[in-house]
Protein backbone atom coordinates (compact mmCIF):
# COMPACT_ATOMS: atom_id res chain seq x y z
CA UNK A 1 0.00 0.00 0.00
CA UNK A 2 0.99 3.46 -0.92
CA UNK A 3 2.37 5.90 1.72
CA UNK A 4 -1.09 8.45 0.74
CA UNK A 5 -3.54 5.45 1.59
CA UNK A 6 -1.63 4.42 4.74
CA UNK A 7 -1.37 7.95 6.10
CA UNK A 8 -5.16 8.12 5.01
CA UNK A 9 -6.48 5.52 7.10
CA UNK A 10 -4.13 6.33 10.19
CA UNK A 11 -6.22 9.80 9.89
CA UNK A 12 -9.37 7.58 9.91
CA UNK A 13 -8.46 5.60 12.73
CA UNK A 14 -6.87 8.62 14.92
CA UNK A 15 -10.48 10.20 14.20
CA UNK A 16 -12.28 7.18 15.40
CA UNK A 17 -10.05 6.99 18.39
CA UNK A 18 -10.62 11.21 19.37
CA UNK A 19 -14.24 10.66 18.79
CA UNK A 20 -14.41 7.09 20.93
CA UNK A 21 -12.45 9.11 23.64
CA UNK A 22 -15.40 12.08 23.92
CA UNK A 23 -17.33 9.25 25.23
CA UNK A 24 -15.38 7.06 27.27
CA UNK A 25 -12.36 9.89 28.41
CA UNK A 26 -9.62 6.98 28.94
CA UNK A 27 -5.95 7.79 29.35
CA UNK A 28 -4.84 4.48 27.66
CA UNK A 29 -6.85 5.38 24.86
CA UNK A 30 -5.86 9.50 24.39
CA UNK A 31 -2.24 8.07 24.83
CA UNK A 32 -2.72 6.02 21.35
CA UNK A 33 -4.54 9.08 19.86
CA UNK A 34 -1.39 11.03 20.70
CA UNK A 35 1.39 8.85 19.31
CA UNK A 36 -0.61 8.07 15.95
CA UNK A 37 -1.53 11.84 15.24
CA UNK A 38 2.21 12.39 15.67
CA UNK A 39 3.13 9.47 13.24
CA UNK A 40 0.90 10.61 10.92
CA UNK A 41 1.79 14.28 10.78
CA UNK A 42 5.46 13.49 10.66
CA UNK A 43 4.58 11.08 7.86
CA UNK A 44 2.24 13.12 5.92
CA UNK A 45 4.23 16.36 6.37
CA UNK A 46 6.76 14.44 4.93
CA UNK A 47 4.94 13.19 1.92
CA UNK A 48 3.30 16.89 1.08
CA UNK A 49 7.21 18.44 0.65
CA UNK A 50 7.60 15.43 -1.46
CA UNK A 51 4.57 15.55 -3.36
CA UNK A 52 5.36 19.69 -4.24
CA UNK A 53 8.73 19.26 -4.41
CA UNK A 54 9.63 21.39 -1.35
CA UNK A 55 12.68 19.24 -0.55
CA UNK A 56 14.93 17.52 -2.19
CA UNK A 57 15.57 14.49 0.74
CA UNK A 58 14.49 11.39 1.45
CA UNK A 59 11.18 10.47 3.09
CA UNK A 60 12.14 8.85 6.04
CA UNK A 61 14.44 12.01 6.59
CA UNK A 62 11.62 14.16 6.42
CA UNK A 63 9.79 12.16 8.22
CA UNK A 64 11.99 12.44 11.45
CA UNK A 65 12.45 16.60 10.87
CA UNK A 66 8.91 16.98 10.79
CA UNK A 67 8.55 14.56 14.21
CA UNK A 68 11.21 16.41 15.85
CA UNK A 69 9.47 19.88 14.57
CA UNK A 70 5.76 18.56 16.09
CA UNK A 71 7.86 17.78 19.58
CA UNK A 72 8.99 21.68 19.61
CA UNK A 73 5.78 22.96 19.01
CA UNK A 74 3.92 20.99 21.55
CA UNK A 75 6.63 21.98 23.50
CA UNK A 76 5.92 25.47 23.30
CA UNK A 77 2.05 24.74 23.85
CA UNK A 78 2.74 22.96 26.90
CA UNK A 79 5.37 25.62 28.30
CA UNK A 80 2.76 28.76 27.35
CA UNK A 81 0.06 26.14 29.04
CA UNK A 82 2.16 26.16 32.34
CA UNK A 83 3.11 29.84 32.24
CA UNK A 84 -0.49 30.67 31.86
CA UNK A 85 -1.51 28.43 34.67
CA UNK A 86 1.13 30.11 37.33
CA UNK A 87 0.10 33.50 36.74
CA UNK A 88 -3.67 32.17 36.92
CA UNK A 89 -5.85 32.74 40.17
CA UNK A 90 -6.48 28.46 39.82
CA UNK A 91 -5.73 27.18 43.13
CA UNK A 92 -2.62 24.52 42.18
CA UNK A 93 -4.07 22.88 46.01
CA UNK A 94 -7.45 23.50 45.92
CA UNK A 95 -9.75 23.15 49.23
CA UNK A 96 -11.98 20.46 49.58
CA UNK A 97 -15.41 22.08 50.98
CA UNK A 98 -18.45 19.45 51.74
CA UNK A 99 -20.68 18.54 48.85
CA UNK A 100 -24.36 18.56 50.02
CA UNK A 101 -26.02 18.46 46.93
CA UNK A 102 -26.37 14.96 46.49
CA UNK A 103 -24.68 14.88 42.96
CA UNK A 104 -21.10 13.14 43.72
CA UNK A 105 -21.81 10.56 41.64
CA UNK A 106 -22.79 10.64 38.12
CA UNK A 107 -25.89 8.36 37.18
CA UNK A 108 -24.06 6.05 34.90
CA UNK A 109 -24.07 2.42 34.88
CA UNK A 110 -20.29 2.15 34.72
CA UNK A 111 -19.75 4.23 38.10
CA UNK A 112 -23.06 2.71 39.76
CA UNK A 113 -20.91 -0.39 39.40
CA UNK A 114 -17.80 1.14 41.52
CA UNK A 115 -20.31 2.28 44.02
CA UNK A 116 -21.81 -1.11 44.59
CA UNK A 117 -18.07 -2.70 44.49
CA UNK A 118 -17.03 -0.67 47.07
CA UNK A 119 -20.01 -1.61 49.05
CA UNK A 120 -19.57 -5.09 48.81
CA UNK A 121 -15.82 -4.72 49.64
CA UNK A 122 -17.07 -3.46 53.29
CA UNK A 123 -16.46 0.31 52.40
CA UNK A 124 -18.80 2.81 53.25
CA UNK A 125 -18.68 6.41 52.10
CA UNK A 126 -18.00 9.15 54.94
CA UNK A 127 -18.08 12.20 53.10
CA UNK A 128 -19.12 13.57 49.65
CA UNK A 129 -16.46 16.70 48.55
CA UNK A 130 -15.90 18.63 45.80
CA UNK A 131 -13.01 21.27 44.85
CA UNK A 132 -13.45 24.16 42.65
CA UNK A 133 -10.30 24.28 39.99
CA UNK A 134 -11.26 27.53 38.48
CA UNK A 135 -13.60 28.94 36.42
CA UNK A 136 -16.57 27.10 38.08
CA UNK A 137 -15.35 23.55 37.24
CA UNK A 138 -15.43 21.23 40.25
CA UNK A 139 -13.67 18.42 41.09
CA UNK A 140 -16.20 15.91 42.84
CA UNK A 141 -14.75 13.62 45.39
CA UNK A 142 -16.71 10.46 47.23
CA UNK A 143 -14.55 9.56 49.87
CA UNK A 144 -15.25 5.79 51.52
CA UNK A 145 -13.73 3.61 54.30
CA UNK A 146 -13.32 0.52 55.48
CA UNK A 147 -14.44 -0.88 58.99
CA UNK A 148 -11.43 -0.30 60.78
CA UNK A 149 -10.97 2.90 59.63
CA UNK A 150 -7.15 2.21 58.21
CA UNK A 151 -7.82 2.36 54.37
CA UNK A 152 -9.84 5.35 52.50
CA UNK A 153 -11.03 5.28 49.03
CA UNK A 154 -11.21 8.60 47.38
CA UNK A 155 -13.38 8.38 44.30
CA UNK A 156 -12.67 11.54 41.80
CA UNK A 157 -14.92 12.57 38.94
CA UNK A 158 -13.11 14.38 36.41
CA UNK A 159 -14.60 16.71 33.67
CA UNK A 160 -13.75 16.57 30.84
CA UNK A 161 -13.81 19.71 27.80
CA UNK A 162 -15.92 17.34 25.75
CA UNK A 163 -18.31 16.48 28.73
CA UNK A 164 -17.59 13.36 29.11
CA UNK A 165 -16.49 12.51 32.68
CA UNK A 166 -13.90 10.06 34.23
CA UNK A 167 -13.10 8.21 37.30
CA UNK A 168 -10.05 8.42 39.67
CA UNK A 169 -9.06 6.26 42.35
CA UNK A 170 -6.55 6.90 45.17
CA UNK A 171 -6.05 5.25 48.16
CA UNK A 172 -4.61 5.94 51.78
CA UNK A 173 -3.60 4.65 54.31
CA UNK A 174 -1.71 6.03 57.85
CA UNK A 175 1.61 4.48 59.66
CA UNK A 176 1.67 4.29 63.04
CA UNK A 177 4.99 6.74 62.68
CA UNK A 178 2.94 9.03 60.85
CA UNK A 179 3.85 7.97 57.12
CA UNK A 180 1.21 8.28 54.52
CA UNK A 181 0.81 5.88 51.94
CA UNK A 182 -1.18 6.74 48.43
CA UNK A 183 -1.91 4.58 45.58
CA UNK A 184 -3.51 6.11 42.75
CA UNK A 185 -4.06 6.37 39.23
CA UNK A 186 -4.25 10.12 38.87
CA UNK A 187 -3.28 11.29 35.11
CA UNK A 188 -3.55 15.06 35.96
CA UNK A 189 0.50 16.47 35.85
CA UNK A 190 2.20 17.18 39.52
CA UNK A 191 5.96 17.32 38.75
CA UNK A 192 6.60 18.65 42.23
CA UNK A 193 7.77 17.53 46.01
CA UNK A 194 5.76 15.40 48.61
CA UNK A 195 7.16 15.48 52.30
CA UNK A 196 9.52 12.58 53.21
CA UNK A 197 7.33 10.56 54.91
CA UNK A 198 4.94 10.39 52.00
CA UNK A 199 5.13 7.17 49.96
CA UNK A 200 3.25 7.71 46.85
CA UNK A 201 3.13 5.19 44.03
CA UNK A 202 1.20 6.57 40.71
CA UNK A 203 0.06 4.37 38.14
CA UNK A 204 -2.13 6.23 35.81
CA UNK A 205 -2.63 3.77 33.18
CA UNK A 206 -4.20 1.15 36.12
CA UNK A 207 -7.96 1.86 35.52
CA UNK A 208 -9.26 -0.85 37.60
CA UNK A 209 -9.90 -0.03 41.01
CA UNK A 210 -9.88 -3.94 42.38
CA UNK A 211 -6.33 -3.92 40.78
CA UNK A 212 -5.43 -0.25 42.47
CA UNK A 213 -6.62 -2.17 45.86
CA UNK A 214 -5.17 -5.34 45.31
CA UNK A 215 -1.40 -3.20 44.51
CA UNK A 216 -1.78 -0.95 47.56
CA UNK A 217 -2.50 -3.71 50.03
CA UNK A 218 0.67 -5.43 49.30
CA UNK A 219 2.55 -2.32 49.11
CA UNK A 220 1.22 -1.66 53.10
CA UNK A 221 1.68 -5.89 53.70
CA UNK A 222 5.68 -5.12 52.93
CA UNK A 223 5.89 -1.97 54.87
CA UNK A 224 7.00 -3.73 57.99
CA UNK A 225 5.25 -1.18 60.34
CA UNK A 226 1.83 -1.05 61.69
CA UNK A 227 -1.24 1.05 60.49
CA UNK A 228 -3.17 3.72 62.47
CA UNK A 229 -6.17 4.52 62.31
CA UNK A 230 -7.84 7.55 60.40
CA UNK A 231 -8.09 9.78 63.62
CA UNK A 232 -10.07 13.06 61.60
CA UNK A 233 -12.85 13.59 58.95
CA UNK A 234 -11.35 13.35 55.25
CA UNK A 235 -12.18 17.06 54.39
CA UNK A 236 -9.83 18.37 57.32
CA UNK A 237 -7.28 15.32 56.19
CA UNK A 238 -7.41 16.54 52.62
CA UNK A 239 -6.82 20.34 53.20
CA UNK A 240 -3.81 19.72 56.00
CA UNK A 241 -2.76 17.29 53.17
CA UNK A 242 -3.30 20.54 50.69
CA UNK A 243 -1.32 23.03 53.25
CA UNK A 244 1.40 20.95 53.71
CA UNK A 245 2.39 19.92 49.95
CA UNK A 246 2.33 23.74 49.19
CA UNK A 247 4.63 24.54 52.57
CA UNK A 248 6.90 21.73 51.27
CA UNK A 249 7.06 22.66 47.58
CA UNK A 250 7.50 26.42 48.57
CA UNK A 251 10.50 25.36 50.73
CA UNK A 252 11.99 23.24 48.14
CA UNK A 253 11.76 25.24 45.36
CA UNK A 254 9.24 24.22 43.12
CA UNK A 255 6.48 27.06 43.99
CA UNK A 256 7.92 31.29 44.36
CA UNK A 257 7.52 32.32 47.78
CA UNK A 258 3.84 33.87 48.60
CA UNK A 259 4.84 37.16 48.44
CA UNK A 260 6.55 36.65 45.37
CA UNK A 261 3.76 34.66 43.33
CA UNK A 262 1.99 38.09 42.54
CA UNK A 263 4.81 39.42 40.27
CA UNK A 264 6.64 35.91 38.88
CA UNK A 265 3.74 33.32 39.39
CA UNK A 266 3.30 30.73 41.74
CA UNK A 267 5.67 27.93 39.97
CA UNK A 268 9.59 28.87 39.79
CA UNK A 269 11.15 28.11 36.45
CA UNK A 270 12.72 25.08 37.98
CA UNK A 271 8.95 23.86 38.78
CA UNK A 272 7.59 24.59 35.23
CA UNK A 273 10.45 22.22 33.82
CA UNK A 274 9.25 19.67 36.34
CA UNK A 275 5.48 19.70 35.35
CA UNK A 276 6.70 20.19 31.53
CA UNK A 277 8.55 16.71 31.82
CA UNK A 278 5.10 15.28 33.80
CA UNK A 279 3.24 16.31 31.22
CA UNK A 280 5.44 14.54 28.36
CA UNK A 281 5.74 11.55 30.51
CA UNK A 282 2.04 11.20 31.48
CA UNK A 283 0.79 11.99 28.01
CA UNK A 284 2.81 10.03 25.89
CA UNK A 285 4.18 6.90 28.05
CA UNK A 286 1.32 7.00 30.48
CA UNK A 287 3.77 6.97 33.60
CA UNK A 288 4.85 9.27 36.00
CA UNK A 289 7.74 11.52 36.07
CA UNK A 290 10.65 10.05 38.55
CA UNK A 291 12.87 12.44 40.20
CA UNK A 292 16.05 11.91 42.32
Amino acid sequence: MQVPYLVLVAILVSILLLRLNQRLASPIVAIAERWLRWVVISIGGAQLCRDFELIDRPLWVLAIAVFIGWFLVETLYNWLAIAALSVSPFPLFPRYALNSSGEEWPVQPRFLKIREWLRAQGFRQVQALKAEVGGDIYLRVSVYQDEAALLRVQVTFLPQNSGAIDVCYALMSTGSDGSRYVTDNLYIPFGGFYPENWFVDRRPCCRSLPRLLSLHRKRIAAMGGGLAPFSVEPMTDLNDAQRELDQVNTELGFLNPQGAREENGKITHEGRYRVWKEIWMLNYLGRSARYD
